[in-house]
């Protein structure tokens, strides 16, 4: 193979690396970092599968947390029960990060990422109580915390307290991390879910940037400059299954970011113009119908990211349309990864696609798109009174009604679903032992009978009076994780004083 030059442009043509970063954030090549999410029962078989995946390779890991985790629930909490362990890993407190992390040296981890949202100070407190367990500095290593909790009461559902509440606690992680560990990301803004629910790629970016606006004002607010918050953020976006838009998509997100930062907030920092991007492929285009054919869509979408120049990615196994990944198929996601990494050259050059017509019509056009969409969520007031109104949710089910109606009909072929059908293929199905929920309910009984009960009692104390002052809650929450809080308990300290979510509509 003839060796590449690092990108190819014409004199006075936009290069990479260069504003505004259209065809990417560095004019220097290179692999981006893969990093797979999963997680699943107790903390213990999560290590072990996240052990199997860093000595195969993979350079950092998501860890996927079950619902009650991420709702703030202990796992023998009554409302927990079924779901403890079913689509990640239960960890209830300081004791479980601890037995999650055993034998992974943080230093040497580009990224341990999550998705922790409404639970984000939670999530950045339990690794600073470890890493002072460890005597490690938590600056140190990379911690990548999603916090992205207004894409919940637009997309996903797993919101615990009322919106202006859970953006102030949003912005308490990213003012603690600019503050005290500018190496973590305290903060990914999410259009992943947004897309998951049902978004064109146009309403991914728009409704994306729109929440990225609440949360810079909101970080302004607190004394923070934009390029001290800036460069410390990520972005968590789709990659789908509509090849050429997809890399126009991310090609235009670039653009818009930088003007977005410097025309809007004056930024000055390069850093804080360029947009790094987490990419993450298509859970829901993934089918339960002829699943090994997932396998074929991911190696594709995973092609997006490489043509498109993010950051870091993950690609999903091909067998998550049915169940918790395999761990043979979780080998085959991060080969595949590998695979495109190191034997097409496609890390040899930037933005190899650059100059084409379809791709750079595609990026003005999807550039208009956005611009003119996020014109439309600033007349309606900006991110939260779209979500108090519940526009945003109507937009998305309108636009998942259509999506949905164009597979019934046709329009869109899906392999397998509507178009070459066949018998179902028998795959091996990974189980979650039932016995998880009873072993991690004892588990955090234990650690309630081991722990300073007086400790707690005071930490979580002073975890309700910080989040009623205002200050902001991550001493207080560090003190509670390092006493062996639990998520519940902690959850319920700051919901003691704000209440809990209750959309419009519900039934009180």
């Amino acid at each position: 193979m003839s060796p590449l030059e690092p990108f190819y442009a014409p004199d006075g043509a936009e290069r990479p690396g260069e504003y505004p970063y259209t065809r990417g954030v560095s004019a220097e090549p290179g692999p981006w970092i893969m990093g797979q999410y999963g997680g699943f029962g107790t903390p213990a078989e999560t290590n072990r599968r996240f052990r199997a995946l860093l000595e195969a390779g993979t350079t950092g890991f998501s860890v996927a947390l079950d619902l009650p985790t991420q709702m703030g629930l202990d796992s023998d909490d009554s409302r927990a029960r079924g779901e403890v362990g079913r689509v990640g890993v239960a960890l209830d407190s300081l004791a479980d990060v601890e037995i999650l992390m055993d034998g992974i040296p943080l230093e040497s981890i580009s990224q341990v990422r999550t998705t922790a949202n409404s639970i984000g100070f939670v999530w950045a407190a339990w690794f600073v109580a470890l890493a002072e367990r460890r005597g490690v500095d938590p600056n140190a290593f990379g911690i990548f915390i999603q916090n992205d909790v207004l894409k919940e009461f637009i997309a996903r559902g797993t919101q615990i307290f009322p919106p202006e509440p859970s953006l102030r606690l949003t912005t308490d992680v990213v003012e603690h991390a600019v503050r005290h560990v500018p190496r973590w990301v305290p903060l990914a803004i999410s259009g992943y879910h947004i897309r998951e629910a049902g978004a064109d790629a146009t309403q991914e970016i728009a409704f994306t940037f729109a929440n990225a606006i609440a949360y810079l004002d909101a970080a302004l607010e607190r004394g923070l400059s934009v390029d001290e918050v800036a460069p410390t953020l990520f972005s968590f976006l789709s990659l789908n299954i509509g090849f050429l838009e997809e890399i126009a998509k991310l090609r235009a997100a670039r653009r818009v970011w930088a003007r977005l930062l410097r025309d809007r907030y004056d930024a000055r920092d390069p850093r804080s113009l360029q947009l790094r991007i987490f990419a993450f492929t298509a859970g829901s285009s993934l089918t339960a119908q002829q699943p090994l054919n997932n396998v074929v869509r991911v190696a594709l979408e995973a092609l997006v990211g490489a043509l498109a120049g993010v950051q870091t990615m993950h690609a999903c196994a091909y067998d998550e349309a049915v169940g918790v990944p395999t761990e043979e198929a979780a080998m085959l996601a991060l080969r595949t990864q590998q695979l495109i990494a190191s034997e097409t050259g496609l890390t040899e050059t930037i933005d190899p696609l650059g100059g084409s017509y379809a791709i750079e019509t595609l990026t003005d056009e999807l550039d208009g798109r956005i611009v003119a969409l996020l014109g439309e969520i600033e007349g309606r007031g900006g991110a939260l009174p779209c979500i108090e109104s519940g526009w945003f949710q109507g937009e998305l089910a309108e636009a998942a009604y259509a999506s949905a109606l164009a597979v019934e009909t046709g329009e869109r072929a899906v392999i397998g679903v509507n178009r070459h059908r066949s018998e179902p293929e028998p795959i091996e199905v990974f189980r979650i032992d039932p016995a998880v929920e009873a072993t991690q309910a004892a588990s955090v009984a234990a650690v309630r009978e081991g722990r300073d009960a007086a400790a707690v009692a005071a930490a979580l104390e002073r975890l309700a009076a910080a989040a009623g002052s205002g200050v902001n809650v991550m001493p207080a929450a560090i003190e509670a994780a390092r006493a062996y809080a639990t998520v519940g308990e902690m959850v319920g300290a700051v919901r003691s004083v704000h209440g809990a979510w209750r959309s419009a509509g519900a039934r009180l």
